[in-house]
């Protein structure tokens, strides 16, 4: 069978003007040469005309369909609406687009993305109909690749314990999955993940910079926040630069790259939960003998400061008694009593000095204040509890490390803590409170209150509580023995400052000030 060429009334000839020199030969050879499928088809799609790109497509030679509807590259899947849809488009002389399933000559199917427009005579009456198609079968195939991939790493994603965000170059949340949103909301007060991004940048600066000057990434960085009233939460992040070529058209043959950040935060907080409370069990057996031995040196320094003043008395009345005997003091025998007594006092004085436990000096490190808070706390759980103590604790969510010594520095607070609690318990009222926060205070200070609801320190004793044996026990009520002498000790050696808020009537409030590392 030869090709039929459709023929072309007059008033069907290519319009008469710009293009004048453009013979008709060079439409056809456009449109045989032209890269998609084109065929021509009378008024019941009877084909008249099909170019090289159909035979390619459809397997059929142009011989071989010229004369036969277009509906034998049917298949019979298409919905029949799609084809209502076409021929009511054609019906009012208007083009139609759209996709079918196609079968080629060899049975194989395809998706054949379709245009069909009416050609109309000069007075608006379709004489033909133009259709024009391609394959989409490999675009679709891989448009619906890439969407079930993304369909399927959006569910992995989602569905990941860890919460995962990604970044642009200025840090603005791109993408983020459930698990960072759930994240946002426990650590911000805003709960937006923008602010959780700033939490995470300003804890992992030196991080960050790293990864974003050399792309160098990061992993397993702890980082810990404590929630006060709700609990601790540790993190472990990982950090790694993202380069993905530039989409845009005017970048083609130069392409170029963007960078993006992916964060991987898994909550690490029950195994460091685990951890701290194997930890706390150690640190409560090695504070057990801490107290064991600051008892000891208590009693000692105790019997020290009682045995002081009689042997000082007894060195007073001797020499007198020499300055009045004068020659006769040799002989004098009551005199060689007291001379006999001064000696043996100071020589017990002497012994119990040396029989002082020894206080070793502790290294000093940074010191999260906030976690030493937390275990003090921890450790007098059971006596809070007994006394039906309400605990009321507001850390500041970002605090500074201090340079001290880790064991003294608990120990300073837990005796604290220790007074507060015992004033509490001495106390009348049936309100039993104890509020304890940090925060910075000044750009160089941590700050420390201790409150309790407990009887307060008068005025005229605020100061004299911290020397050595002065206790506030009835009449008084409140420290005891050496515990806040070893507070300001303590406290002074690190450079800081106790006292307490005199403006404060509610109770008392012990405040202790420490100078933070700059590092």
């Amino acid at each position: 069978m030869t090709q039929a060429k459709p023929t072309l009334s007059k008033d069907d000839e290519p319009p008469r003007g710009a293009n004048d020199q453009l013979l008709p030969e060079v439409f056809r050879q456009t449109v045989e040469h032209a890269p998609i499928a084109i065929s021509i088809t009378d008024l019941k799609a009877n084909i008249l005309y099909a170019n090289r790109a159909f035979s390619q497509i459809t397997g059929y030679t142009p011989e071989e369909v010229v004369g036969k509807n277009e509906a034998v590259l049917s298949n019979g899947t298409t919905p029949r609406l799609v084809y209502q849809a076409l021929w009511g488009r054609l019906g009012q002389r208007k083009a139609w687009s759209g996709v079918l399933v196609n079968r080629r000559k060899d049975e194989s199917l395809y998706l054949a993305e379709l245009t069909v427009a009416p050609v109309l005579s000069e007075a608006g009456e379709p004489v033909y109909y133009l259709g024009m198609h391609r394959d989409t079968s490999d675009l679709h195939e891989l448009e619906q690749r890439v969407h079930n991939q993304r369909l399927m790493i959006e569910a992995v994603v989602n569905a990941a314990p860890a919460a995962m965000v990604v970044l642009d170059c200025s840090y603005r949340v791109v993408l983020s999955n459930p698990s960072f949103c759930r994240l946002a909301e426990d650590l911000v007060e805003d709960r937006a993940s923008d602010s959780l991004v700033a939490l995470l940048k300003e804890n992992l600066s030196t991080h960050f910079e790293a990864l974003e000057t050399r792309g160098r990434p990061f992993s397993g960085k702890e980082i810990s926040f404590d929630l006060g009233g709700r609990s601790s939460r540790w993190l472990s992040c990982h950090g790694m630069a993202i380069h993905i070529e530039d989409e845009q058209a005017h970048v083609f043959f130069a392409p170029g790259e963007e960078r993006y950040l992916l964060l991987t935060i898994n909550d690490i907080s029950d195994l460091r939960q685990k951890q701290e409370d194997s930890r706390l069990h150690a640190l409560k057996a090695l504070l057990a003998e801490e107290e064991l031995l600051d008892g000891m040196r208590e009693t000692f320094n105790g019997a020290i400061h009682r045995l002081q003043g009689p042997v000082n008395l007894i060195s007073a009345a001797t020499r007198m008694l020499e300055r009045r005997l004068g020659d006769k003091a040799d002989n004098d025998p009551v005199l060689s009593a007291m001379r006999e007594a001064s000696a043996a006092g100071l020589e017990a004085l002497e012994s119990l000095s040396g029989s002082i436990p020894v206080r070793m000096d502790e290294a000093k490190m940074p010191v999260n204040l906030n976690q030493l808070i937390r275990e003090v706390i921890t450790m007098n759980t059971d006596q809070l509890l007994a006394q039906g103590i309400v605990v009321d604790w507001q850390p500041a969510m970002r605090l500074p490390w201090v340079m001290g010594a880790e064991s003294g520095l608990r120990g300073m607070l837990k005796h604290l803590v220790d007074n507060a609690i015992d004033a509490m318990s001495h106390s009348a009222g049936n309100r039993r409170e104890l509020f304890i926060s940090t925060r910075v205070d000044n750009g160089k200070l941590v700050r420390v209150e201790i409150t309790d609801s407990g009887p307060g320190i008068p005025p005229e004793l605020e100061l004299k509580v911290f020397e050595p044996f002065f206790s506030t026990k009835p009449p008084h009520r409140g420290a005891r023995g050496m515990g806040l002498s070893m507070v300001h000790e303590i406290v002074s050696k690190h450079a800081g400052m106790v006292h307490f808020d005199s403006s404060y009537t509610d109770g008392c409030r012990v405040i202790v000030e420490l100078p933070f590392s700059a590092t």
